[in-house]
C-alpha cells in the first residue's frame, strides 16, 4: 500500500530511524548486533534517500544492513548499484534479498556490491518437498559463495532442513525453528537454541 501510493519513502526513512534507536538500546543491554532492514530496490536508486540514511547512520554510529527487494525501474540499475557502492563505504552492509522471488539475474547478482545472499523461502519449501529442491538450493549457496557472498537461508522451520542447509554451506539460518517474532525487550535477553546435532549457524538480524 505504501508503494502504490507514494509513502515507500518516509515509512522506511521512519523505520531506519527506529532501526537506530532499538540498536542503541540492545547496546546498553550488552547485545551488539547488526540489524537488517528491508529496503525496497526503487528506493535504493533515489539518490536523496541514501544520502539522508548515510547522515545519520553516520551520525549515530548505527550498524545497518540493507536488505534490499524487489526490482529496480527500468534505466536506473546502474544507479543503484553506485549508490549501493557508496552505502558499503559508507559502512552499511547491503544483502539481496528474497532470492528466487526478485528479479535479480545472473548479470545482476555479479554487479551489485552485496556481502550476502538471501535465499527466499520458497527455496527452502521446495527442498521439504523433495524432488529437485535441493539440487536447486545447492546451486545457489554455490553460486552466491562463487560471487564472495554469505548466504542465509530464510523461512527454516524443521530441524532437517536446518541440518541439510548446513551440510550445504549455508553460513546462516532465519526462521522459526530458531525463533518467531518478539519484542525488544525479550530479544535482548533471547539465546538461540538450535536442536542437536545442527550446529549453531544463526544469525539475528532483525526483529521481524
Amino acid at each position: 500500500i505504501a508503494a502504490a501510493t507514494g509513502h515507500i519513502r518516509p515509512l522506511t526513512e521512519w523505520w531506519i530511524d527506529c532501526a537506530i534507536a532499538e540498536q542503541r538500546r540492545m547496546r546498553e543491554a550488552g547485545r551488539d548486533i547488526t540489524l537488517s532492514i528491508i529496503v525496497p530496490a526503487s528506493l535504493i536508486a533515489n539518490p536523496q534517500f541514501a544520502e539522508r540514511a548515510q547522515r545519520q547512520i553516520r551520525r549515530t554510529g548505527a550498524r545497518l544492513c540493507f536488505e534490499v527487494v524487489g526490482a529496480v525501474a527500468a534505466g536506473e540499475e546502474a544507479r543503484a548499484i553506485e549508490i549501493m557502492k557508496d552505502l558499503r563505504v559508507t559502512g552499511i552492509g547491503v544483502s539481496i534479498g528474497d532470492y528466487g522471488a526478485s528479479p535479480f539475474s545472473l548479470a545482476s547478482l555479479r554487479a551489485i556490491p552485496a556481502h550476502e545472499l538471501k535465499i527466499d523461502s520458497m527455496f527452502i519449501a521446495a527442498m521439504a518437498r523433495g524432488n529437485s529442491g535441493d539440487l536447486l538450493l545447492k546451486s545457489v549457496i554455490d553460486l552466491g559463495h562463487s560471487l564472495g557472498m554469505a548466504i542465509t537461508a530464510d523461512g527454516v522451520e524443521t530441524s532437517e532442513s536446518l541440518n541439510l542447509l548446513q551440510s550445504m554451506g549455508a553460513d546462516a539460518a532465519q526462521g522459526s525453528i530458531i525463533a518467531s517474532p518478539m519484542p525488544l525487550a525479550e530479544f535482548v535477553k533471547f539465546e538461540p537454541s538450535v536442536p542437536t546435532p545442527a550446529r549453531q549457524i544463526t544469525t539475528l538480524k532483525s526483529l521481524g
